[in-house]
This record gives C-alpha cells, structure tokens and sequence, in this order.
C-alpha cells in the first residue's frame, strides 16, 4: 500500500509548500495570518515538514511508566489498608505523604518486598529519622525527596538555616550512594502559574544549586516532580526540553543521568464547578506525560480541590492510568513523541528559550540569589497575571466554568476542604510563592451568590 501510495504522489518540500499557501492567502502576510505566538514566545507554524526537522539527542526511559496512588498517612493503619488496597487494584508505586515522624513497621506491613516503588513527601526535615528509614527500606527501591530549596520556595522559610538544612543533605547523600534522596519539585512553579519555559529554565537552576553545592555525584540522586498542564503537545515538549537540557547542564560536571521524572496532573486548571470535567483534564494530562517519558505517574482525583482523599475518587483516578496503559495503546508510548516534526519542533524552542532564562539566573548569581532578591517570584507573578487576565476575558477556556457554566450548579454545601490560596501571615525570609487557580475567582463569587 505504501508503495502504491509514494508512487501516485510525488513529495513535495517546504518551500514548495510554503508557496501555494502563500498562493492561496491571496495577498495577506504569511507570518501575520498563520503563525502564533504564545505567552512564552513560541512559535506555531500552520504545517511542520521534513526539511525543516531537526532531532535532538533525548534520554529515553527504558522501563515503562510506573502508576503511583498518592497516600496521606495521618493514620499508618489506614494508610496500609489503602496502600494494599491500591496494590491490588494494580499500581506498582506509592507515594506516601508525611507530615510528621511514624511508625515504619505499622505503615510497611505486608508492603515490602512486594517490587513496587516507593515515594515520600515529607513536610519535616529529621536526618535521625530519615537515616533510619533509609535503613528499615534498605531492599526497596525508594524516593525520598528532600527538597530544601523547593520548602524554601513554597514556606518562605528553610527547616532550620541554610547551613543546617544542606549538612543534613549532605549526610544522607553521603550515606546513601545509590538512593534518590533529593527531588527537585517543579510542580510549585507551574501551579502558581509560571509559564512552560520559565519552568524548565527554574527546574534546571534549582537542580544546578544541588549540583554546585553538593558536587556532580548527586546528578542521578535527584527526581523531579513536574506537574503537567492542559496544553497536550505543550505538556510534552516541557519534559523532553528538561531531559535534554539536564544532560546538557551536566556536560559541564563531566557527567550525565538520564533524568527521572515524576508528575501529577497540575491543580491551576482544576475547578469546583461541573467538576467531573476535571477527569478530563487528568486524561490528556496524563497522555502528555506518558508521551514525554514520564517515569511514574501519579493522577489526581476529579474532586481533589474540594474533597477529602475517598475510596471513589481514588479508584477513578488509578483506573484512568490503567485504562491508558492496558487498554488504549499508551504501553512504552513514549517514542511517538521522538519522531513528531511538532514536537520535536516545541522542544528545541522551549530548551533554547528555557537555556537563556538559565544561564540569566547563573550570571546574576544562581537560583537561591534570585529568590532571594524577589526576582523568581517577580517573574512567575507576572506570568500568572498574564494567564489569569486571559481567563477572565475567556481566551483561555475552562469548559463549565468561563465557557458553557451550569447555573444551577451549587458548591456551597460540597466543600471538604478549603479550595483557596491560604496565606500565613507569619514573618518568612524570602517571598513564598504561592500556587492558585484559575478559577478560584470566578467560584468565589459563585459560592457568595448561592442561596
């Protein structure tokens, strides 16, 4: 068939293309009529062509993606029953969220040895504690993620001081040579609204204060934490662009690591109203980081801005991931990406574009002098005022709540948690930057209205 196909019509090039639609615009400007820029300077061309293509050099994973069930351990027996549950129902990864110290026998019990990965979120800095965990899971494939720049960032505060919090770092990284102790958490800086190569550019000089600091040996210690966004192709290029600049970066340390990526649907586009329009928003989310390479992917429940972690909305979330993997093809998916003159034509713009915003943060000092100086959170501010202007006058579109709304949708009575920005008065060292949703403007007024 294909050489039927190749024998009726003859290739065409770029110009040649280029030329008839010139052609057919009868007279308008080709790059005033039919090329877009977005918020960060991207260029979309009307048609991608193999003349123009140029591949990059990208680590491809060489597993297939890991589902992960988020758990909030209040409880370490319930959190056990929901991680035995989850295991059941099919994940092969964990991600436990901890505020405080607990009892690993009781968390751990019949979950070991079981070949799944296993995830922390910690919301405490204790280097007993962590040493010894590190030791009661010394057979399991683990993630600690210890990020004291990303506390820093979102708390406006480190755990203790600059010098205490990087000696406990560096302790257990010493400790642990095989371990990935530290993660970088990139998700903040898309949840608060900084835009797809602001985020690249702010997760490789996150990285690069890790690497100065505690020397290049810590490259492959590291996972990042991407929250990924609606805008599909978009979402995957970011990624790609990372993983290409990670090694990049790491040249310069005379070493490389095939990033290990983590993501989560983001929380900036989710909403309260017509809420199971947010299952939606997950798929697509999770398509993109799939096609990116993502390494494991934890989704989020329909209803997570509004409810409170439930059996329902747990199972939802897992069964999409599963769907996507068992059902629709998405099984080692990530190589369609690499031949997509698009893609691939995204990719380059956003790592030339996410380099210079780099090498800017480099010459002004480094990642921590910038937040520091307000100049991070400057920039993700602006950026967010941009996006959020472009919301309310419905250029940016969430079906259910600027586009298309249910009148008679109420909320009032729904709400588990609170679906705001919360703001801590409490005297921090830097400006904390703060994540928020689009839409949170538009429900507050729609919550105030309800009878």
């Amino acid at each position: 068939m294909s050489n039927f196909i190749t024998k009726d019509f003859e290739p065409s090039s770029a110009a040649a293309w280029k030329q008839k639609i010139q052609f057919d615009l009868k007279g308008a400007d080709y790059n005033e009529t039919l090329l877009t820029k977005t918020n960060e300077g991207i260029t979309i061309k009307p048609f991608y062509h193999l003349d123009d293509f140029e591949k990059l050099d990208i680590p491809i994973s060489e597993k297939d993606f890991k589902i992960c069930q988020t758990i909030y351990t209040s409880s370490e027996d319930e959190a056990n029953k929901i991680a035995i549950e989850a295991i059941k129902r099919g994940v092969n990864a964990l991600k436990f969220v901890v505020k405080n110290k607990f009892n690993s026998s009781i968390l751990f019990e019949n979950l070991l040895n079981e070949n799944i990965e296993i995830h922390f979120q910690f919301e405490f800095l204790s280097e007993e504690f962590i040493a010894e965990l590190t030791k009661f899971l010394k057979t399991e494939t683990v993630f600690y993620n210890i990020d004291i720049i990303g506390n820093l960032s979102k708390s406006g505060n480190w755990y203790a001081s600059l010098n205490e919090d990087f000696k406990i770092v560096e302790t257990l990284t010493q400790k642990n040579n095989t371990e990935f102790i530290l993660s970088v958490n990139v998700d903040l800086y898309q949840n608060a609204g900084a835009n797809t190569v602001q985020q690249v550019a702010y997760a490789l000089a996150h990285a690069n204060e890790y690497l100065t600091k505690l020397g290049s040996e810590i490259a492959t210690k590291i996972q990042f934490n991407f929250a990924i966004g609606g805008n599909y192709f978009f979402e995957i290029a970011k990624v790609r662009a990372f993983k290409y600049l990670y090694n990049l970066i790491l040249s310069e340390y005379n070493t490389n690591a095939n990033a290990q990526i983590f993501t989560k649907p983001s929380l900036r586009n989710k909403t309260l109203y017509d809420y199971n329009v947010n299952m939606l928003r997950t798929t697509t989310e999770s398509m993109s980081a799939i096609l990116s390479g993502a390494n494991t992917i934890s989704n989020a429940s329909y209803d997570t801005t509004f409810h409170n972690p439930n059996e329902f909305g747990d199972r939802i979330s897992r069964n999409q991931l599963l769907i996507l993997k068992e059902e629709s093809y998405f099984t080692n998916a990530q190589h369609i990406a690499t031949n997509s003159y698009y893609i691939e034509s995204i990719t380059k713009q956003i790592a030339e574009k996410s380099l210079l915003i780099f090498k800017e943060i480099e010459k002004s000092g480094g990642f921590l002098q910038q937040l520091k100086e307000g100049t991070i959170q400057r920039k993700i501010v602006e950026s967010a005022k941009k996006e959020q202007a472009q919301f309310n006058a419905g250029e940016l579109i969430l079906l259910g709540t600027n586009k298309y709304p249910n009148e008679q949708d109420k909320m009032k009575h729904n709400l588990q948690v609170h679906p705001f920005v919360k703001r801590n008065p409490k005297k921090t060292l830097i400006i904390p930057i703060i994540p928020k949703r689009l839409s949170e403007e538009l429900e507050l007024k729609r919550l105030k209205d309800e009878a």
